[in-house]
C-alpha cells in the first residue's frame, strides 16, 4: 500500500514514515526539506504545499494521506498562517479528491478548542472558542474544519489532535525549555499545580496508523475529531525542573502569576504589532494561559473507536529523550 505525508521530514512525519516502512509500506515524503538519511527508502517530492498540481502528481497511487505539514508557534505572520494551515490545507483536499485517495488524515491540536479557560478532561464535545489568543491555533481549527467538512465515501476523513508532542529529534519543546532555563530566562507562570497532557512522538504516530487502519475497515472515525495524548497528564512545572534537573540545567528564574504573566503578555503583544518588532515576544497572553492553566483531555474516544493505546508512557519517554539530548549535544 502507498502513502504520502505532507511535513514528512518534520518531527511527527518521519515518525509515521518510520513506523510505515516498518510494516512494509511505500511511502511518498512531500515537503521542502530533504529527509534523514534514515528515510532514504522514501521517494522524496520536493515541493509547496500550495502547490496543487504538484501534490495531485505526488498522490497518483496513493492509498492514504497523512496530512502534517503546518506552520506552528505562538507568534509570527498571520498571513504565512493562514497561507499554509488553511489555504494550504484546502489544496491538500483538493489534491486528494483529484488524485482519487480513499483517506486523508489530518493532524489538527487540541489548541483548536483553547480560548482563555483552563481544560480539564475535555472531551470532543468541547466546541471552537469564540475567539483565540493567537493566530496558530485559529488557523488549525480552519483546516479542520475544512477537512472533515470533506468526508464521503469518495474520501474518508479525519482529525487527530495530539498535544504537545515530544521525544528524540524534537527541535522545539524540551531544547527550547533548556535554552530558555541556561539564559535563566525561564520563569514558572501560575502556582505550578496545573496538569498538562504531553503525546510521545511514537504514540502520535501509531494513532495516524491506527485512525488509518480502522477506516479501511469501517466509518466509525470517518469525519471525527480526536484526542491523542499520552496514558497521563503530568504535573507541567515538576515535570519540566524534573528535565532541567537531569540535564544539569538550572531551575526556572523566579516564577510570575498568570494574571502578571498575561499582562505582561498583552502589552509586549502591543508592541510587537505596533511597532512590527522582528522575533517572538518573551511573552504573550496565549503562552501565559498554556504555562499556568490546566489543558488536558479524555482519550476514550479515540481507544473506543480506533483502539488508541498508547505504548510508552512518560517514565520510557523521557528516559529516550534525555538519552537523544546527550548524544545530540543538547545538553
Amino acid at each position: 500500500m502507498k502513502h504520502l505525508i505532507t511535513g514528512g521530514s518534520g518531527f511527527l512525519g518521519r515518525y509515521i514514515a518510520r513506523q510505515l516502512l516498518e510494516q512494509g509500506q511505500e511511502v511518498v515524503l512531500y515537503n521542502r526539506s530533504q529527509p534523514p538519511s534514515d528515510l532514504s527508502e522514501c521517494t522524496w517530492v520536493q515541493g509547496d504545499i500550495n502547490e496543487t498540481m504538484k501534490l495531485t502528481r505526488a498522490m497518483e497511487g496513493c492509498h492514504n494521506v497523512f496530512h502534517t505539514a503546518a506552520i506552528a508557534g505562538v507568534w509570527g505572520d498571520e498571513e504565512l498562517f493562514h497561507k499554509v494551515n488553511t489555504l494550504g490545507t484546502q489544496s491538500v483536499l483538493n489534491a486528494c479528491l483529484s488524485a482519487k485517495v480513499s483517506k486523508l488524515i489530518y493532524t489538527s491540536s487540541p489548541s483548536v478548542v483553547f480560548g482563555i479557560d483552563a481544560i480539564e478532561n475535555g472531551n470532543e464535545s468541547l466546541p471552537y472558542p469564540d475567539e483565540y489568543l493567537t493566530t496558530y491555533p485559529k488557523t488549525k481549527a480552519e483546516g479542520e474544519k475544512i477537512v472533515l467538512e470533506a468526508n464521503s465515501e469518495q474520501l474518508k476523513t479525519c482529525s487527530l489532535r495530539p498535544h504537545l508532542i515530544w521525544g528524540p529529534e524534537d527541535q522545539h519543546l524540551i531544547p527550547r525549555l533548556i535554552q530558555k532555563a541556561k539564559s535563566k530566562r525561564l520563569k514558572q507562570v501560575g502556582n505550578g499545580e496545573n496538569l498538562v497532557d504531553l503525546t510521545y512522538v511514537e504514540n502520535a504516530a501509531k494513532a495516524h496508523l491506527q485512525v488509518a487502519s480502522e477506516l479501511d475497515k469501517s466509518s466509525k472515525p470517518a469525519g471525527k475529531a480526536y484526542f491523542i495524548s499520552d496514558p497521563k497528564p503530568v504535573s507541567l512545572w515538576p515535570w519540566i525542573r524534573e528535565i532541567l534537573s537531569l540535564s544539569e540545567c538550572p531551575p526556572p528564574n523566579g516564577s510570575l502569576s498568570y494574571a502578571k504573566a498575561a499582562k505582561i503578555g498583552a502589552i509586549l503583544e502591543w508592541i510587537y504589532k505596533t511597532f512590527k518588532l522582528k522575533g517572538e515576544p518573551p511573552m504573550t497572553r496565549f503562552v501565559a494561559a498554556q504555562l499556568a492553566k490546566a489543558h488536558y483531555f479524555d482519550n476514550s474516544a479515540a481507544k473506543k473507536d480506533f483502539g488508541y493505546a498508547p505504548e510508552i508512557d512518560n517514565k520510557e519517554g523521557l528516559k529516550r529523550t534525555l538519552a537523544w539530548l546527550k548524544e545530540s549535544g543538547t545538553v
